[in-house]
């Protein structure tokens, strides 16, 4: 049996088990902030940001890196959570936010999710 990293190393980014989750043929996202996120770090890299290989790679080695740490039956896997670090990562190193700002607008996109409020900007 492959592991995650294995098999989402061997495949593209659609397509393989490890691809973003989908419900008859559709992405499926189960909480609002995993869209935005998605979302997001395809613009970004669309906008010339960082390379989509670059999102990629590190999304490999952040799945490798999760697995290395937990049991593969481990409930609490989350493929958006592992989306969401990479996303993380490369807005930091690209500079378009501060760490101070970016857990800021986090906590407050979060807040916003829980309580089913929108953003203030």
């Amino acid at each position: 049996m492959f592991t995650r990293f294995e098999h989402f190393a061997a495949s593209s980014l659609m397509g393989s088990e490890e691809s973003p989750p989908r419900e008859n043929g559709h992405l499926a996202f189960n909480r609002s902030w995993e869209q935005v996120a998605f979302a997001l770090a395809i613009a970004l890299s669309k906008s010339g940001h960082y390379e989509w290989e670059d999102f990629r790679k590190n999304l490999i080695a952040t799945i490798g890196e999760w697995e290395s740490d937990h049991d593969l039956s481990d409930p609490t896997w989350d493929y958006y959570q592992r989306w969401y670090t990479v996303l993380e990562k490369l807005v930091l190193e690209a500079g378009l936010v501060d760490k101070s700002e970016l857990d800021e607008k986090s906590s407050a996109l979060l807040n916003c999710a829980s309580t089913h409020e929108e953003p203030t900007h």
